[in-house]
């Protein structure tokens, strides 16, 4: 039997280009902003890690557009 690690990625589009991303992994849900050099946090779903991640933009952005690559 091998072992094996699903990972996704999606990458969050606000207006102005690239503000994060959320990276799937066996620990969880990592939401890393653009251009940081650490993550925000590690979260159990996918809807709370959009929630962090829309959460650390600036106050009345848009909830970003979120692509799997």
């Amino acid at each position: 039997m091998t072992d094996t690690n699903t990972q996704a990625l999606w990458v969050a589009y606000g207006s102005g280009g690239v503000v994060g991303s959320i990276r799937k992994d066996p620990q969880g849900y990592t939401v890393t902003m653009a251009g940081a050099d650490t993550h925000v946090g590690v979260y159990p779903t996918m809807e709370i890690a959009k929630n962090a991640l829309h959460a650390h933009l600036p106050a009345g952005a848009d909830w970003p557009q979120f692509r799997e690559h």
